[in-house]
């Protein structure tokens, strides 16, 4: 059982008459992984919200004309302008099998950490990582303690992460010493990189007065006119 539902109906628009749906205020969907694909529709707003809730790591029961199939979203297709949805994939997932899923890495508690005191600034690398778990098992994201930054050579990495109970990360090579956040002195930053630039320019300045002429002499003076004979 899930914590989000929708209800969909099969569809047998593709193509162009696809396009009409969402004039008519649904979105086109496909489920995949069951006996068969399944081409479906569903009103845009109910469809909206829970995908905001569920995002692609939560398990979703699908109730397509009557019967339930519970699924996770792969891939949501947007309109490049308006950001509408204008399609979405579903896997269809059994309960009591392992699924991989996209989770977001939360840190939390920066502003309590005395890097945050130092004016330091926290840069996050790493947003997302996959896991793998039972669909009721899958986390809705994965949350850091990020207060106890305290200067530029601290970072966060993925041993950092205390995975829930029955939750595994779907690549067994994944480097736990792979960094997903850490701090830096902008201010400071900033001063050298400015302090770079000047140099280089001053550099360019000094090289562009000595660049010898074309043919690479000194340029000879003209001669000095002669007097008219008295």
């Amino acid at each position: 059982m899930s914590d989000y539902n929708l209800s969909l109906s099969v569809r047998t628009e593709t193509g162009k008459k696809a396009l009409a749906l969402r004039e008519e205020g649904l979105v086109p969907s496909v489920i995949y992984g069951g006996k068969s694909e399944i081409l479906a529709k569903s009103p845009y707003n109910e469809t909206e919200k829970v995908l905001k809730l569920a995002g692609y790591h939560s398990p979703i029961d699908l109730t397509v004309d009557n019967k339930k199939t519970m699924a996770i979203v792969k891939s949501v297709q947007l309109d490049p302008v308006s950001r509408r949805i204008i399609n979405v994939s579903f896997q269809a997932v059994s309960a009591n099998k392992l699924v991989e899923a996209t989770t977001p890495i939360i840190l939390e508690n920066f502003e309590a950490s005395d890097a945050n005191k130092a004016h330091l600034t926290l840069d996050q690398v790493m947003e997302e990582i996959d896991v793998k778990a039972k669909p009721a098992d899958l986390p809705k994201e994965l949350v850091i303690d990020a207060s106890k930054l305290a200067t530029v050579e601290d970072k966060i990495f993925v041993k950092d992460i205390v995975l829930p109970a029955g939750v595994e990360y779907a690549d067994k090579e994944l480097d736990l010493e792979t960094v997903i956040a850490n701090v830096y002195d902008a201010v400071a930053e900033a001063a050298a990189r400015e302090e770079a630039e000047k140099a280089a320019a001053e550099a360019a300045q000094v090289e562009a007065a000595d660049v010898p002429s074309d043919n690479g002499a000194k340029p000879e003076e003209a001669p000095a006119e002669e007097a008219p004979a008295e």
